[in-house]
């Protein structure tokens, strides 16, 4: 590659870091190649970039000179030829003024501003660096972005980054080691970064604080290249050359030796270009290094820097090309969603619109015909269908009738419905008092299912609102949209509620077939006002009475037998005019025995009739009889088979009744709701008031999409 087309391809991306950092070059999430310069603050970084621009122009002093990464651009040109009338450039004065005006630095943050005077470059350097950080030796991310234009420099981009510090000194922050690590990693792990690595060369490699953070991020040594300082520092007799030789710590790039100007020379202004003649003679005339000096030095290192960026940005070109185009698109979009650049779109047709979005959106949700389905978790309509066919259901299911009736209770429900006069058979009223009792209790978990399936509207709400891109535009639009909604479940959830309740205060007649106008009317209660004890599925009187009697037959004790040889009886038989072995007369027990104690038997009975007032409170005593455990047991599983009709029949009617005036009601008429309330002349303007969120995100990214569309001409002829 020739070494213009190589300036060349450098430029371009010199030209793209100029207009994402304009912007802010953490909006794009475009990684554009570069050289990070990475060591300790005793490595000699400074000195290298001074000698590979020939130029002092870099900050110096004690503790951490770098605070901010310094995007310094390298751009080759030629020299200027002096003014035809001899006059000076105009843009120049005072001390700006010098003898070459081929070289000169621009700031990215001062443009048009030309620095020709080097120590006014490291003043501007020092003085947008405080203003950033202040004086306290604290740090931050925003680069500083330099441009010099020399003859004497190689198309090249470096970024210096601050250096590695272990101890804070003075007033630096305690944790500076680690806010400095966090910045460094930050840009050296990126792809697309080439790390150059500075390493004093009298010390252990393997300390270099800088080789050891660059093996973090490129443990394989593909895109860090390694630079050897002071060199001539080292002890006599020692050399690096097994270094360089990739026998230490080997890097796929290599290693490149330098010799820097000293402290010493520094303090007596030995300049650059004598510091370089002196760096060129090292090498020459050193024994362990005079057979390869052309592969060392700083001149090496800029050339073999250019050639590795110019390498890696050839490669890596057509992905920033993609990356422009998708990042381009994203913008595009969203700034479509934000209004467009001006966001001048009318107030009425975008209330108009969200109202649409809103009403199709809650439909699909609800329906469930969507193409954003989500795999891991049940929503919309399908958590509806969960309330109802889950937990209503095994919530109805669970009702026992008889965990709170016991068969003392039926026994007394049973006298008091026969009233003065007892009865011969079991009547239905005691078993109509009982299972109304039970049915009430289905109006818990009816009602509750009514609560959990506006609760999962509201849900669906919440949703939508974050979903719709025009809500993050427009707060007082979302906010309206939230009550007018709300309300609108509220005032469906009364008649749906009552419904419920009606549903489990009344009984059917037949099936439980209901019309459209008679849900919505509730003309007559059902469950509780009348028992249909015709119903088909339902165990009639004589059934049951069989049922119960085969039971209580089942559990009897086996029949006596006769004696074969005697022929007498056993005991309690009839023996038909024959002796008894067992002549015992009992007592024919009285109707309401089970109401009285047996303590009173044994008493010495009182001359003449006995006759007690009743007590004021009587309550059975004693165990059931015969006649009482029958008539109990009929009356239970009487309302067993009534009570399981009914729980399916709730079963099946809350949810539709819950369907028909809530979801399908909020499905057909949530739309005109919402245009009764929103879409009216005297609220449109305060329901358009744009957030500042969205105002300011409008600017930000109307400056990306301008970026990205000068980026991809930047790029388009490369």
């Amino acid at each position: 590659m020739s070494t213009g087309l190589g300036s060349e391809i450098v430029s371009v991306i010199n030209k793209l870091q100029d207009v994402f950092t304009a912007v802010g070059s953490s909006a794009s999430q475009i990684d554009l190649p570069q050289i990070c310069v990475l060591g300790s603050q005793s490595s000699g970084k400074s000195s290298v970039l001074e000698n590979i621009v020939g130029r002092d122009f870099l900050p110096r002093g004690t503790g951490i000179v770098t605070r901010r990464p310094l995007v310094l651009q390298l751009i080759n040109r030629p020299a200027t030829a002096p003014q035809a009338n001899g006059t000076s450039n105009p843009q120049l004065n005072g001390s700006d003024k010098q003898a070459n005006e081929s070289e000169w630095g621009e700031f990215l943050h001062l443009p048009g501003e030309k620095f020709y005077d080097f120590n006014k470059i490291r003043a501007e350097i020092v003085r947008d660096t405080e203003a950033k950080t202040g004086r306290n030796a604290g740090i931050s991310p925003q680069p500083i972005n330099l441009r010099i234009f020399s003859p004497n420099v190689l198309t090249l981009t470096l970024v210096d980054l601050p250096g590695l510090t272990k101890v804070p000194v003075g007033d630096q922050p305690k944790d500076i080691e680690k806010q400095i690590k966090d910045m460094l990693v930050k840009y050296i792990s990126r792809p697309a970064c080439i790390i150059l690595a500075v390493t004093a060369a009298n010390t252990d490699l393997a300390n270099s604080d800088g080789l050891k953070l660059a093996r973090e991020v490129d443990p394989e040594g593909t895109r860090t290249i390694g630079v050897l300082t002071k060199v001539d520092l080292m002890d006599q007799g020692t050399d690096v050359v097994d270094i360089l030789a990739g026998r230490v710590i080997p890097l796929r790039l290599g290693y490149v030796p330098v010799v820097n100007r000293g402290q010493r020379d520094i303090d007596t202004s030995k300049t650059i270009g004598a510091a370089l003649d002196a760096e060129r003679s090292f090498f020459e005339l050193h024994p362990s290094y005079k057979g390869k000096a052309q592969y060392c030095g700083t001149p090496f290192l800029a050339r073999k820097l250019n050639m590795i960026l110019m390498q890696h940005i050839r490669a890596t070109l057509p992905d920033i090309k993609a990356r422009i185009s998708q990042q381009l698109q994203k913008f595009t979009a969203e700034l479509a969603t934000l209004g467009g650049p001006l966001g001048d779109a009318s107030s009425g047709n975008i209330v108009l619109s969200v109202i649409t979005e809103f009403t199709n959106e809650f439909r699909t949700v609800i329906d469930g015909n969507t193409n954003d389905l989500s795999l891991n978790e049940l929503s919309g309509g399908a958590r509806i269908s969960f309330v109802f066919h889950e937990l209503f259901n095994n919530g109805v299911k669970s009702i026992d009738p008889f965990d709170q009736v016991k068969d003392g209770d039926i026994r007394t429900i049973l006298y008091n419905s026969s009233g003065q006069t007892p009865s011969l058979f079991v009547g239905t009223q005691a078993f109509e008092i009982i299972v109304k009792q039970q049915i009430k209790r289905l109006e818990e978990p009816s009602v509750k299912c009514c609560q959990l399936v506006y609760d999962e509207l509201i849900r669906i709400l919440g949703q939508l609102l974050q979903k719709i891109q025009a809500f993050r535009r427009f707060p007082a639009l979302r906010e309206r949209f939230n009550s007018v909604v709300i309300n609108f479940f509220k005032s469906a959830m009364n008649p749906t509620t009552k419904l419920v309740i009606d549903m489990v205060s009344c009984v059917h007649n037949g099936r439980f077939n209901l019309s459209f106008t008679f849900l919505r009317t509730w003309l007559t209660r059902m469950q509780a006002c009348y028992v249909n004890t015709t119903h088909p599925d339902f165990l009639n009187g004589h059934r049951a009475m069989s049922i119960v009697q085969d039971r209580l037959n089942a559990n009897k004790p086996p029949t006596p037998v006769p004696d074969a040889k005697s022929g007498k009886l056993a005991a309690g038989q009839i023996n038909n005019n024959r002796d008894l072995d067992v002549d015992i007369k009992k007592e024919e027990p009285s109707f309401f025995g089970s109401f009285f104690s047996s303590a009173k038997k044994g008493q010495p009975k009182k001359a003449g009739p006995v006759m007690e007032a009743p007590p004021a409170v009587i309550r059975p005593l004693s165990a059931l009889s015969e006649r009482e455990t029958m008539e109990t047991e009929v009356i239970k599983l009487l309302i067993h088979s009534y009570f399981n009709i009914v729980k399916r029949e709730m079963i099946d009617m809350v949810p539709k009744a819950i369907v028909l005036t809530l979801v399908n009601h909020s499905k057909e008429n949530l739309q005109r709701e919402l245009l009764q309330e929103l879409y009216k002349p005297e609220v449109l303007d305060d329901l358009m008031k744009e957030s500042d969120f969205v105002v300011n995100r409008r600017k930000e990214v109307v400056s990306m999409v301008t970026a990205l569309n000068k980026a991809e001409e930047i790029v388009a002829g490369v």
